[in-house]
């Protein structure tokens, strides 16, 4: 059963839609290879608004996540 999820709003800088997309595509094998996801979903919102929504079954799978490459890759992207 999950237990928790993050629910998250991201905005793509301007010109870096496709890119955003592309990433967001490409991080679906990291994902699932994390034991602690149970569903990872990326959604495209608008033209520059996409989401992710992910469950796990407890709070170190949600740790381990937020901890994780893709987490890491979305950080060091900020601004």
């Amino acid at each position: 059963m999950n237990t928790v999820a993050i629910l998250a709003r991201l905005e793509a800088k301007a010109g870096k839609e496709v890119e955003l997309e592309a990433f967001l595509k490409s991080a679906l094998p990291l994902a699932q290879a994390e034991p602690g996801t149970t569903l990872w979903f990326a959604l495209k919102i608008g033209p520059s608004t996409f989401g992710l929504f992910d469950t796990f079954r407890d709070e170190a799978g949600r740790k381990a996540h937020l901890d994780g490459p893709i987490a890491a890759a979305l950080m060091a992207k900020a601004g």
